[in-house]
């Protein structure tokens, strides 16, 4: 019985995600349907894939998306370090994918298949990262909280965040601990920005949904050692380098205090 009523707390994925268009920026994935309205259909079809960018392959729009990526936010925050461009991208297409999928979780029960090889990435587009799916199909409904947590750590970490560090690893020599201590760091970010919409809206249930499903995620092993909680407050335990941009600091959950005078190796990891 609690487990149907979990499952009847929540609606069909529509063909437009609208649900997640109350949501704020972050949370927004577009889709491509038929009849997009005023969309270049053909243009997006010729961005490249997240699974290209992955496996490091180039596309007809802009080459290699990965690269071409962190050197548009080189240009943006004018930085000469790409280990610190690449660390700023990768956080921000962290925070994208965990905003979709939690978003998804919490207002429809389940997630859409976000398969790299659906998802289309405008690498040239300013932040938040714009993301298109090329085809809505809803995987299985979890039955309880535990189940509908482990497909979002399937379809994220897994599916995403697991190669994406692979390729930034592998380019630019970025420590794992950064990346998973951006990966940490970006699920944070967006159960309170889930958790706002929800109080702001007197949306009890998505108030509680966000908050089991944030303490499920984060007692993986990939980002349980990645900070300290306090409820959604977390601290990470290691830093996204965006204190070498040129005039930045250290972040709200930075394991800095104030920005250290070190090598530019320091603080990777």
């Amino acid at each position: 019985m609690v487990l149907l009523l979990f499952v009847d707390l929540f609606e069909d994925l529509d063909p437009d995600l609208a649900a997640l268009h109350a949501l704020g920026g972050f949370f927004v994935l577009r889709t491509v349907r038929p009849a997009v309205g005023g969309t270049d259909v053909t243009r997006i079809g010729q961005l490249a894939t997240l699974a290209k960018g992955y496996k490091k392959l180039t596309s007809d729009v802009y080459g290699n998306i990965l690269t071409f990526r962190v050197e548009a936010v080189s240009r943006s925050l004018r930085t000469a370090e790409p280990r610190v461009a690449a660390s700023i991208a990768h956080q921000a297409l962290a925070a994208r994918l965990w905003s979709v999928a939690l978003g998804c979780a919490v207002r429809y029960g389940r997630l859409p298949d976000l398969d790299p090889g659906l998802l289309r990435w405008d690498a040239a587009a300013g932040a938040p990262d714009d993301l298109w799916l090329t085809e809505v199909r809803a995987l299985p409904r979890g039955t309880d909280p535990a189940a509908l947590a482990d497909t979002v750590v399937r379809v994220v970490v897994h599916g995403h965040l697991e190669p994406l560090g692979a390729a930034l690893r592998d380019r630019y020599g970025l420590a794992a601990g950064l990346l998973w201590g951006n990966a940490g760091s970006a699920l944070a970010g967006a159960a309170r920005e889930l958790d706002r919409w929800a109080r702001a809206n007197d949306c009890a249930d998505s108030v509680t949904r966000t908050r089991t499903l944030a303490d499920a995620l984060f007692a993986h092993p990939l980002l349980s050692a990645t900070g300290t909680r306090t409820g959604l407050a977390f601290r990470r335990r290691s830093c996204c380098l965006y204190y070498r941009v040129p005039g930045g600091g250290v972040c709200g959950d930075c394991c800095f205090t104030q920005p250290p005078r070190s090598s530019p190796r320091a603080a990777s990891g």
